[in-house]
């Protein structure tokens, strides 16, 4: 079955990266500000390049610092945005760590959301050999605690007890 989601793009995902990433961060005593940040910037290149899917990725060379240098050098604090984000793209900090697994747990999220509506190819990225895989990329203990919770559990679970014919008086 071939699934096209058109709410999936560059922005919804960095929006909900970056409210991952900030709730992660809060919780694991990191520079909040910082993550929040780095997860706006992390896509920043494929605005340009485009989002490159696997098989993509593997024919196609993309310049992504050349592409991060020419749309941040012209901001006001364009040496702040490039150093934060080289400093994701390194991911030696806790907070670039973090920025990473709040990607990873966005992506995970948008996979269960996908099977949930139907689509295999969705479920085999979840429970195949592709699984073990986006576990062994998520750095810090609370994301790979998420991420096993969010494969339990179905998206629709937090409004399964909410609805009501009644309104509110």
């Amino acid at each position: 079955m071939f699934f096209k989601d058109e709410s999936d793009n560059i922005s919804s995902h960095s929006f909900r990266t970056t409210f991952i990433g900030y709730f992660l961060a809060r919780e694991l005593k990191a520079d909040t500000n910082k993550v929040i940040k780095m997860c706006l910037l992390h896509d920043i290149e494929e605005v340009r390049s485009g989002d490159q899917n696997w098989v993509n990725k593997r024919y196609l060379k993309v310049f992504e610092e050349e592409i991060r240098k020419e749309q941040l050098e012209k901001l006001p604090n364009s040496k702040e945005l490039l150093a934060i984000s080289k400093e994701y793209q390194e991911r030696k900090t806790l907070e670039a760590k973090i920025a990473k697994d709040a990607d990873l747990l966005d992506e995970i999220l948008l996979l269960k959301e996908y099977e949930f509506q139907g689509c295999k190819e969705a479920t085999s990225w979840l429970k195949g050999k592709r699984e073990s895989e986006q576990e062994k990329l998520v750095f810090t203990k609370l994301a790979k605690e998420i991420a096993k919770e969010i494969k339990k559990q179905k998206p629709s679970f937090w409004w399964q007890n909410l609805w009501t014919p009644k309104r509110r008086k």
